[in-house]
C-alpha cells in the first residue's frame, strides 16, 4: 500500500473488563461508550479515564446516541430508553419496547423541524420488516413504514427478512429513508407517504446487509454485511432508484459498521474479523488495514470537532476485546 498503517494515538481499557458494543461522542471531549453488561461509560478525552458509568439494565448496550440535552441507549433485549442529562446523572424519562429480535440499531435524526418527517425523532426497527419513527422528546410513535401495506411497490416486494439497518438522506431538500434487510434489499422510504419508492437486490438473498452509509454530496453509499464485499451505490435523483455501482473485495467475511467521515476523504469498515479498513472516499482504493483490535469490531465513530489533546478530528473504534482505540486518520 501507498501509505504505512499509522498507530493509535491512544487505546482505552474498559476498567470492568467488558467489551463494547456501540460509541457515540457528545462532544468531542466526551466519549459514550455502550458496554455488554448494561452499562453505558462516560471517557474523558482530556484525562482518557472514564469519569461515570450509568447502569441502563442486564442486556448488552446495543447503541447509544446523545442530543444536546439526553442520552438514548438501545438494550439487545428490545428497549430503546431516553435519559435526561441532569446536573449531575442521567434520569429516565422514556422508554419503549421495540419488538425487534436482532442487531438492527436505532438512529436519532436531528434535523431542523420544517415539516413532521423532518423534525427530531428516534428511528426504530420493529419485528420482522417494519421501522418506526418516534417523535425525539416524547417517545410517541408518528409513523410506521410497514411492507404490507397496498402501495403497488409493497405489493412487489420479495420476502424481506429482518430489518438490520437504515439511514436518514436528505435528496431534494426532503428526507427519505434507506433501509437494508436480511434478504440484502435495500429500499429507498419515502417519508411523507410511508411507502417504498425503490428498491434494489445488493447481495445474495443469504447475504444480510447489517451496514450502511450515504454521502448526499458525491451521491455515492456504501453498504456491506456478511459477505465479503463492500457494495457502493447510487441515488438517480430523477427517478429515485438505488443503483449498484461497483463492489470492494475485502479479505474475510463480515462488516459491522461502514463510516464516512464528514470531510469526505476517508470511510472505515469495522470487521467481524477485528480489522478496520480504510479507504479513500474519492477513488475507493485501500489506505490501511489496522489491526489492533483482537475481537470482533463492533463501532466505529468519529468525532465532530478537533480533539483538543490531538489537535485533530478522532476516529473511535470499540469492540469486543474491551478497547476503545483513538485514531488521527490522514486529517
Amino acid at each position: 500500500m501507498a501509505l504505512l498503517p499509522p498507530d493509535p494515538v491512544y487505546c482505552l481499557k474498559s476498567p470492568d473488563l467488558s467489551s463494547y458494543n456501540s460509541l457515540c461522542f457528545h462532544t468531542a471531549e466526551r466519549l459514550h461508550a455502550g458496554t455488554t453488561k448494561g452499562t453505558v461509560q462516560l471517557w474523558d478525552m482530556q484525562t482518557n479515564r472514564s469519569s461515570y458509568q450509568l447502569s441502563v439494565g442486564t442486556s448488552p448496550i446495543i447503541n447509544v446516541a446523545h442530543t444536546d440535552d439526553a442520552l438514548i441507549t438501545q438494550e439487545k433485549e428490545g428497549y430503546v430508553k431516553l435519559w435526561e442529562l441532569t446536573n449531575s446523572a442521567y434520569v429516565l424519562r422514556h422508554e419503549v419496547c421495540t419488538d425487534h429480535v436482532g442487531f438492527c440499531r436505532f438512529l436519532y435524526h436531528g434535523s431542523p423541524q420544517r415539516d413532521q418527517a423532518n423534525a427530531p425523532s428516534v428511528i426504530i426497527p420493529k419485528s420482522g420488516s417494519n421501522i418506526s419513527i418516534l417523535c425525539g422528546r416524547t417517545f410517541t410513535e408518528r409513523q410506521l413504514l410497514s411492507v404490507t401495506g397496498s402501495g403497488a411497490i409493497q405489493s412487489k416486494l420479495p420476502p424481506l427478512g429482518t430489518v438490520m439497518c437504515f439511514l436518514p438522506v436528505e435528496l431534494k431538500s426532503t428526507t427519505y429513508l434507506l433501509a437494508g434487510y436480511e434478504s440484502g434489499v435495500l429500499i429507498l422510504w419515502d417519508l411523507n407517504t410511508s411507502k417504498p419508492l425503490s428498491q434494489v437486490q445488493l447481495g445474495a438473498s443469504d447475504e444480510c446487509l447489517m451496514a450502511l452509509d450515504y454521502d448526499p454530496v458525491t451521491n455515492r453509499g456504501v453498504c456491506g454485511g456478511s459477505s465479503d464485499r463492500i457494495i457502493i451505490f447510487s441515488i438517480d435523483r430523477q427517478s429515485m432508484g438505488i443503483c449498484k455501482k461497483s463492489e470492494i473485495c475485502i479479505k474475510n467475511k463480515g462488516v459491522h459498521r461502514l463510516r464516512i467521515r464528514k470531510d469526505l476523504k476517508v470511510f472505515a469498515s469495522g470487521g467481524w474479523d477485528g480489522r478496520i479498513r480504510v479507504f479513500s472516499w474519492k477513488s475507493l482504493r485501500p489506505l490501511a488495514v489496522l489491526t489492533e483490535h483482537k475481537g470482533e469490531l463492533m463501532d466505529i465513530v468519529y468525532s465532530d470537532e478537533k480533539v483538543y489533546m490531538w489537535k485533530a478530528v478522532i476516529m473511535a473504534a470499540a469492540g469486543s476485546d474491551g478497547q476503545i482505540s483513538l485514531w488521527d486518520l490522514y486529517n
